[in-house]
């Protein structure tokens, strides 16, 4: 059993167990001594810490992320918590429980993955299905997508978060999809199927959360597009037959054009240009703003307190956190 979570810790407690520390820097007080400064995390909470009169050898130990295991104690620093560490050991691994340090799903992934594998398979335009297999039949591909996150801190931040977000978006097609029946249903599941797969390559979430080279470099939108020429070539193979070069470009433009607007600060390259493209973005949207949303006005743990949350910029603002109308 852990000894403490650090969403519970108070300014005066004295915390020794494992911790994930990232963004470690080297820097030199006013005086010219060194000290560390980093975020220390586990699964609830992520917080400053600073180590004091420190050499240059020990920070070249730090892992930069990964585990460690640390003794400290929690001050108030300008009306926010920071961890001053008094000391650091090396954590084996088997001597701690990554679950209680990186966020998790509270879903079985065994469950949701076998759900999103049956919805791509009751795809029945055959080069659809088809260059859906291809994603399904890539073992590794399949392997990172049940443990990604669909993002570093936004909606769904945590361990399947990916599986999650992907699997509540296309249940929201199945029962939105029939309201309009000129909608392509095969054309949107696997739009939402693939517009956030390339998170498994962009994001690093083996022990802390953060964005890869070629992440920061090229970003989930591109590489996705790209990735659908590969899988079409492959598709192509499975078939016996070429993958239409209009369905290639529509499903690329759906991927393009998932965020919505066309512009740096939302991500996307295009806005979209078919019903089914808007209905992509529109719908999976939905399902981040909502577990958003409901992350902080309505869990057990929301950081606000009071009425309204803290500025939201996913919002532009606060949210109205009571709901006024329980069930008698």
């Amino acid at each position: 059993m852990r000894k403490t979570y650090l969403k519970d810790a108070r300014a005066g407690d004295i915390v020794e167990d494992v911790f994930v520390i990232t963004q470690a820097q080297l820097a030199s007080t006013t005086t010219g001594k060194f000290y560390i400064k980093a975020f220390v995390a586990d699964r609830t909470t992520q917080i400053t810490a600073r180590i004091w009169n420190a050499t240059r050898e020990m920070f070249d130990a730090l892992p930069d992320p990964g585990f460690i295991k640390l003794r400290g104690r929690i001050e108030n620093y300008q009306n926010n918590l920071q961890l001053i560490i008094d000391q650091l050991w090396a954590a084996p691994a088997g001597s701690f429980d990554t679950a209680d340090l990186i966020p998790h799903t509270t879903c079985n992934i065994d469950e949701m993955m076998a759900q999103v594998i049956e919805l791509c398979q009751s795809v029945q335009n055959r080069h659809l299905a088809a260059l859906l297999q291809a994603y399904l039949d890539d073992q590794q591909l399949m392997d990172n997508f049940r443990r990604s996150p669909a993002a570093m801190s936004f909606h769904h931040a945590y361990i399947g978060g990916l599986l999650e977000h992907t699997l509540s978006a296309m249940r929201v097609a199945e029962a939105v999809v029939p309201f309009y029946p000129k909608l392509n249903r095969d054309l949107v599941l696997a739009g939402i199927f693939l517009h956030d797969l390339a998170k498994t390559w962009e994001l690093r979430y083996d022990c802390a959360f953060d964005y890869s080279d070629g992440g920061r470099l090229v970003g989930h939108v591109v590489k996705g597009a790209i990735w659908l020429e590969e899988k079409a070539t492959q598709a192509a193979t499975l078939l016996g037959e070429p993958i239409p070069r209009e369905l290639i470009d529509v499903l690329q433009h759906i991927i393009l054009s998932h965020h919505g607007q066309t512009n740096l600060d939302f991500g996307s390259a295009r806005n979209p240009s078919t019903p089914e493209a808007i209905a992509v973005h529109m719908i999976e949207n939905l399902d981040a703003k909502m577990m958003m949303s409901l992350h902080y006005c309505r869990d057990d743990n929301a950081s606000a307190s009071g009425n309204w949350t803290e500025y939201l910029k996913a919002f532009d603002g606060r949210l109205y956190r009571p709901d006024v109308a329980p069930q008698d």
